[in-house]
């Protein structure tokens, strides 16, 4: 098991869109989910009102759905985890596109998630909940613009085996073929998860980032900042009593001469 958990290179202005995100989704799920957990019949009812339903969307009922449901969860692992990949992805993105466009980018790619749900199951009575479709909207952005920025990853078995350092477009590449082969498993009957929604949400965010990736000058623009965000990386020390590494942002120099994302199924 692998879990990244801190990129090299944090944005330079303050995030707010990504943080304002991650405090509305941590809200409302603590506005309900405490209230509701200890009653399966009352959690369902609200996941009912609130939760993405297939078979009902597609019948043209409760389409306020597909906005809703991107800020429930079906739990606090389910949240947790959604949470720190916007924290890690987003602020980069938000960075280049600015707050209102990188809001707008971050609802569309959930709307393209929930749509690429629907078409995967239309039939499907589960509700669907989480903001993973829209965070895969930004790792697919992320992947498009910051290929080489650096990510630091904590390796598992049974216990922290070691941290590595690797590339943004090695783990994104692995985490997409990962929903690629779930999604294929979960057509045999294997699996809860809306995996289709990930694949789409990935694919609409690398399509929406395109003419900004362009904009910027396509592949001069990798070359110019060495595939990763145009500003100071931080530096990685080795603290032989931790089996962390500490890293700072360094201020000396810049890589570029100047500054041109249960009760119910989770996604």
């Amino acid at each position: 098991m692998f879990l990244p958990f801190r990129e090299h290179n944090p944005s330079e202005r303050l995030p707010i869109v990504t943080y304002l995100l991650i405090a509305a989704n941590v809200g409302i799920f603590l506005l309900y989910y405490p209230q509701l957990s200890g009653s399966p019949a009352a959690l369902f009812a609200f996941y009912n009102d609130w939760a993405m339903i297939p078979q009902e969307v597609a019948f043209g009922d409760d389409r306020h759905t597909l906005i809703s449901s991107m800020f429930l969860y079906g739990g606090w692992m389910h949240l947790g985890g959604n949470m720190l990949f916007l924290w890690l992805y987003g602020d980069n993105i938000e960075d280049l596109l600015g707050p209102l466009k990188y809001l707008g980018f971050y609802l569309a790619s959930g709307l393209a998630a929930g749509l690429g749900h629907l078409l995967a199951d239309p039939g499907s009575p589960v509700p669907t909940v989480g903001a993973s479709g829209e965070i895969a909207g930004v790792m697919g952005a992320y992947l498009v613009l910051f290929p080489r920025a650096r990510v630091d990853v904590l390796i598992f078995f049974v216990i922290i085996v070691r941290v590595i350092t690797v590339p943004a477009f090695a783990l994104l590449a692995l985490w997409f073929g990962m929903q690629i082969f779930n999604g294929l498993a979960a057509q045999q009957g294997v699996g809860g998860v809306a995996y289709w929604a990930h694949i789409v949400g990935f694919v609409a965010g690398v399509i929406l980032i395109l003419p900004l990736w362009l904009r910027l000058g396509g592949p001069s623009y990798w070359s110019r900042n060495h595939g990763r965000p145009p500003h100071n990386e931080m530096l990685t020390t080795i603290d032989r009593r931790s089996p962390l590494p500490r890293v700072q942002r360094h201020r000396g120099t810049s890589i570029v001469p100047s500054r041109i994302p249960t009760a119910g199924r989770p996604r």
